[in-house]
C-alpha cells in the first residue's frame, strides 16, 4: 500500500509502478527461446506502457542507449534484445527513429503484441508470439544506416576534395604593393 497523509488519503507524487507477467506467455515456446537479457528488455518495455486507461501501446519508446543503461549491459547486447524480442513477435516496430529538425532525436516506437491497441481493436492484443516457431523467425526492421551514399555523414564530397579551379583572394595590406 501506498503511503497516506493524515486524512488517510494517498500522498501525490510519485507513485509505485509496477507491471505483470502473465504466465502463459511465459510458458509460450517463444519465450523460453528468448536470451535472458531479452526477457528483461521486455519488462522494460512494459514499464513505459501507461495502462489501459491512457493506453501508448505502438507508441512506446525505448532507444538502445537508454535501455543498455537500464539493464546495465553494452549497446550491442541491448540491439540484439530489441532484435529477439522482434523475431519472436513479442514487439513490433511501428515508427523507425529519426533525426529531427535541429537534432531533436526520436528513438522508434514500439507495439507489444500482448497488450491491445488504443484505438478499438478488440480488448486483447495481437499476441504474434503464439504462432512462433522454432526456424520460423518474424521480420526485424533494424535501423538504417544515416546516410549509405554519403562520406562521413556527408551526402556531397568536402569542399577541399573537389576539382577545379580554385579562386585565391589576396587583400592589400601595410607595405603590399
Amino acid at each position: 500500500m501506498g503511503k497516506r497523509d493524515s486524512k488517510g488519503n494517498p500522498i501525490k507524487g510519485k507513485q509505485e509502478h509496477f507491471t505483470k507477467l502473465i504466465r502463459a506467455t511465459m510458458e509460450t515456446p517463444a519465450w523460453r527461446a528468448l536470451p535472458p537479457t531479452a526477457q528483461v528488455l521486455y519488462i522494460w518495455l512494459k514499464l513505459e506502457w501507461r495502462g489501459p486507461n491512457a493506453n501508448n501501446n505502438g507508441k512506446l519508446r525505448l532507444s538502445v542507449r537508454q535501455a543498455a543503461d537500464r539493464m546495465g549491459v553494452m549497446r550491442d547486447t541491448a540491439a540484439r534484445a530489441f532484435h529477439e524480442l522482434q523475431a519472436k513477435g513479442f514487439i513490433v516496430m511501428t515508427e523507425r527513429a529519426c533525426l529531427g529538425i535541429e537534432g531533436a532525436a526520436r528513438s522508434p516506437a514500439f507495439e507489444i503484441t500482448e497488450l491491445p491497441l488504443p484505438h478499438g481493436q478488440g480488448r486483447a492484443g495481437r499476441k504474434l508470439f503464439w504462432d512462433w516457431r522454432p526456424g520460423q523467425d518474424f521480420p526485424v526492421m533494424r535501423a538504417g544506416a544515416n546516410n549509405p551514399e554519403g562520406r562521413n555523414g556527408k551526402a556531397k564530397p568536402c569542399h577541399e576534395n573537389q576539382d577545379g579551379t580554385v579562386i585565391k583572394i589576396r587583400t592589400k595590406g601595410k607595405g603590399a604593393s
